[in-house]
């Protein structure tokens, strides 16, 4: 269970409102526009490094060397890049990854495996790494312990608006910060997507308890959060914890779980914000699936909703075909009696033990579905397992921009 925090409060600065960290955000000419494409979070002293990945089978080399670099459980930088994926590229690619991580490493002063590194974009393409190289000095100057929003900015690609947040709560007698920053908004999935996330944090605490932690975290985060149901080849969410607080959280006691709410807090913050970014939204939903015989078959059903297209569709609509939701979640693979179901929009429930409540019901529901924030609740009455899964409509502008994404 995640405990709760005294005075947990929001705060400015995203990665950078923690103490010992500084990032720095520019153009290095990948982006065709001018935009800043280049980004570097660094912690001014060693740090507890943990990463999530995604699950694609073909993952693209940044995510493979960092998968060799997370071996130590320590980490000093990130350098991100967007534009290009860098992904699908090869011997070639993973030595331009590794290129990225040498060369920051030397500019930085600090050790290669403590470098990682982070690429999104097109796939398929080769990173213009002499570009990368050229700029890194420049950016490792404009280094700054408020340079948070600029990192923020430069690793955004179809993304419409910065994503960063940060909090503060007290554990024990210390007072404990997080801070983090994302990208995405299309290609956006559970078991992770076109999305990269990352978090900074002073707590102490030991490496294998981060990792647990932060995975943890994902799962009720930014592995609950879809857009459009595709799963892409470069994501990850890494944390750095430099210690700076605190003593060491070394067992999952109450410390662990304040600050794993602490974690969760800023993660679920910003896996929103990616979920109201979505290429061509108009809608926000968080389907809620209650009284379900386990955590995972919620999961499934809530999954199940979420990624149909045909549910999308209909909200973008705002047509009340409550027989899209039924049919999807009819086909998750999760035992359910139909005499049992309940579907409620908001407070205002349009189908109960199974049968559907009438035409001014409906109509109260019509008026719900005009509303950009919207909650759609299952109850399966099958037990007291729950869980909920952040979406976004599909629109006709998600097509205008997918289709034309290379071009």
């Amino acid at each position: 269970m995640i405990g709760k925090v005294a005075h947990m409060q929001d705060i400015e600065g995203g990665v950078t409102a923690v103490g010992g960290f500084s990032a720095a955000g520019m153009s290095s000419g990948i982006k065709k526009d001018g935009r800043p494409d280049l980004a570097l979070l660094i912690s001014q002293t060693p740090a507890v490094a943990a990463a999530v990945f995604t699950q694609h089978q073909f993952q693209a080399p940044p995510l493979l060397l960092n998968k060799t670099h997370l071996g130590s459980g320590q980490g000093r930088a990130v350098i991100i890049n967007s534009g290009n994926a860098n992904a699908f590229t090869g011997k070639r690619g993973y030595q331009d990854a590794l290129t990225m991580a040498q060369t920051t490493a030397k500019a930085l002063g600090i050790q290669t495996r403590h470098v990682y590194v982070a690429s999104t974009g097109i796939i398929g393409e080769f990173l213009p790494i002499n570009r990368i190289q050229a700029t890194i000095p420049a950016l490792v100057s404009r280094l700054s312990e408020n340079g948070g929003h600029a990192a923020a900015e430069a690793i955004g690609t179809t993304d419409t608006f910065v994503k960063e947040a940060a909090v503060v709560g007290k554990i024990g007698k210390s007072e404990i910060r997080v801070g983090g920053m994302a990208k995405g908004s299309g290609m956006v999935c559970p078991n992770m997507a076109t999305m990269l996330a990352f978090l900074t944090t002073d707590v102490s605490i030991q490496p294998k308890l981060l990792q647990e932690g932060l995975r943890l975290v994902c799962s009720n985060t930014f592995n609950a959060i879809t857009v459009d149901g595709a799963i892409s080849t470069n994501d990850m969410v890494l944390c750095f914890a430099n210690g700076r607080q605190g003593p060491e959280i070394v067992s999952k006691g109450a410390a662990y779980r304040q600050f794993i709410a602490l974690l969760e807090a800023v993660s679920l913050k910003l896996a929103k914000m990616i979920v109201k970014d979505g290429e061509g939204a108009t809608k926000f939903i968080a389907v809620q699936v209650m009284g379900a015989s386990n955590v995972e078959s919620a999961r499934r059903v809530a999954n199940a909703i979420a990624n149909s297209n045909l549910v999308k569709t209909a909200f973008y609509g705002e047509d009340t075909n409550w027989g899209r939701i039924v049919a999807a979640a009819g086909g998750a693979g999760v035992p359910i009696d139909p005499k049992c179901l309940d579907i409620s929009f908001g407070t205002v429930t349009l189908v109960e033990k199974g049968v559907y409540q009438g035409v001014a019901v409906e109509e109260a529901v019509s008026a719900l579905l005009k509303k950009p924030e919207i909650t759609l609740t299952l109850h399966l009455h099958a037990g007291s397992a729950q869980a909920t899964v952040w979406m976004s409509d599909l629109s006709t502008e998600y097509i205008r921009i997918n289709a034309s994404y290379r071009s």
